[in-house]
């Protein structure tokens, strides 16, 4: 008999990607493919689906390579838990920006041999790009990372000690799960300004727009203006915060050479959603002392990475998230702390994106981790 391969996804728009990578995985065995409900998509992706589930059911299993398909019955990013049960495969396959330790924690669970690939075009088709991804009709706005200094563009913690936040503008080649850390809250609202993509024009008066946007007169909550500047602003950015919302300076980085550095040093990890009664704010440790740390900790974070010197940015990098995580210790718990222990032998530095319990984890290392998806840094538009 041949042995059971099971893959799971969204294959909304199903393209020669998804055709490749059902391609290989059926070299291992019969073929039996999981689809996401629609329900399920919405609920991660913050958007509808394109096609129907029964659409993308019917298309898929059209493709020569697919044994079985079907819908998953569960809801979240493990909506394939039941079936994976039914179906008790030999091997789980799934591509690098779809791998996860909770999936990895499940196939040990269950002796599932869990096998990752890489995104590789078949002979004489180009992979997928950015390009295409515009061309789509997906929502093309960018994304974020912040790489030091973050929760300084709150007043309450900068008013302690001013400082940097560092943030980097991403190309959407990943449609980023919601509540990840990934600034989807004000990528959404940016949404409803620019449905599509970003208009051309001044950055940082796009980003102040979006801020103001956002937070509208009489809002509860502010969202820090990191958010709108990473999404508007390309490049590497820096910004600077004294006791006020909005920066007293904003500084940017369009070195290619630095650019591809980073991209070439920092990969992620897909963790799982942020649980909604997550209280970040309900027991805190914000000092001047440990703010001074946050701050110091961004200003050799932004010189190491000037000068491409990897260990002293990691340093940095690892610095600024310690920083983070004493300021606001519900950032951690022990389920994130399991997964960093486990990258600890190739990373030289981690962190989490974002508010932090969990979304995605941040690793600065040597060379590309295995299963572990890679960043495409947003480049400046010419003649902006």
């Amino acid at each position: 008999m041949n042995k059971r391969v099971f893959v799971s996804g969204c294959y909304d728009l199903l393209h020669s990607g998804h055709v490749a990578f059902f391609k290989e995985a059926s070299q291992f065995g019969d073929l039996h493919v999981g689809i996401g409900s629609d329900k399920t998509i919405e609920e991660l992706k913050g958007r509808p689906t394109v096609n129907s589930e029964q659409e993308r059911l019917y298309m898929v299993k059209a493709v020569r390579y697919v044994k079985e398909a079907f819908i998953n019955r569960g809801r979240g990013m493990m909506d394939f838990e039941q079936e994976l049960h039914r179906l008790k495969p030999d091997i789980f396959v799934v591509n690098e920006d779809g791998y996860s330790p909770a999936k990895k924690m499940l196939c040990d669970q269950l002796s599932i041999e869990l096998k990752v690939l890489e995104r590789i075009p078949d002979a004489g088709l180009p992979p997928r790009s950015t390009t295409a991804i515009r061309s789509s009709g997906i929502c093309a706005l960018p994304y974020r990372i912040d790489l030091a200094g973050t929760w300084i563009d709150q007043p309450y913690v900068s008013k302690y000690h001013p400082g940097w936040a560092i943030t980097l503008s991403l190309e959407p080649t990943v449609e980023y799960n919601e509540r990840c850390g990934m600034s989807t809250s004000t990528r959404n609202a940016a949404k409803k300004i620019w449905p599509h993509t970003l208009p051309l024009g001044k950055p940082e008066k796009l980003a102040e727009m979006l801020f103001k946007f956002e937070n509208e007169p009489g809002s509860g909550i502010i969202s820090g203006a990191q958010d709108a500047i990473g999404i508007c602003m390309p490049g590497l950015v820096r910004h600077y915060y004294d006791n006020a919302y909005w920066p007293l300076n904003i500084e940017s980085v369009h070195d290619d050479d630095i650019l591809d550095w980073l991209e070439e040093h920092i990969s992620m990890v897909l963790l799982w959603p942020r649980p909604n009664n997550l209280d970040l704010l309900g027991n805190t440790n914000i000092t001047t002392p440990n703010v001074q740390k946050l701050a110091a900790a961004a200003e050799q974070a932004w010189h190491a990475i000037l000068k491409k010197d990897l260990h002293a940015f990691a340093s940095a990098f690892l610095d600024s998230f310690r920083a983070q995580t004493t300021l606001f210790p519900a950032m951690i718990n022990s389920d994130i702390e399991k997964v960093i222990e486990s990258y600890k032998p190739e990373a030289l530095a981690w962190k989490l994106a974002g508010a932090g319990g969990g979304g995605y984890l941040i690793l600065v290392s040597e060379k590309p981790v295995r299963g572990t998806m890679r960043i495409k840094i947003r480049r400046k538009e010419t003649g902006i």
